[in-house]
């Protein structure tokens, strides 16, 4: 079963005024494991990257979905908490499920939008909880080749 794991990679980055800085930003990697996840960035970072880099650390992400956009001015990723809500068939109590969307989106009410816009496909009631800029870089999901 496929996984998104968080990569942290460490660079020396020319910033705008000319100086180098050593920087370090997250990217979101679709694989199996660790280890994949480790190889996968490595080779996506490869033709971005100048000099040496190192990946400094991986964590499962805690993603139910990713919302990416068709519009190429979106580039920032934003993290929305979902409540979905259940009724106890017994008790009759309202019960709800945390879960996290990731939505690519260049502000956050766009993100709010497309993420309604998602979740109209389904019939579950939901409460959108939070939405918030995450500092991701970009998104590398697997594309398998055509050998």
């Amino acid at each position: 079963m496929k996984s998104l794991f968080i990569c942290k990679v460490r660079y020396e980055k020319t910033m705008e005024n000319g100086m180098n800085k050593k920087v370090t930003e997250p990217y979101i990697v679709d694989a199996l494991s660790f280890t994949e996840a480790e190889a996968r960035i490595i080779e996506e970072m490869k033709p971005f990257i100048t000099g040496e880099f190192t990946v400094s650390d991986i964590s499962r992400a805690h993603i139910s979905e990713l919302v990416p956009s068709p519009d190429g001015n979106d580039d920032r990723w934003y993290k929305c908490k979902v409540m979905f809500v259940t009724l106890d068939e017994k008790s009759g109590a309202e019960k709800r499920t945390a879960t996290y969307m990731y939505v690519q989106a260049a502000t956050s009410d766009i993100a709010m939008k497309r993420l309604h816009e998602q979740m109209k496909e389904t019939m579950a009631d939901y409460v959108l909880v939070s939405v918030s800029e995450t500092p991701i870089m970009d998104v590398f999901l697997y594309v398998p080749s055509n050998e």
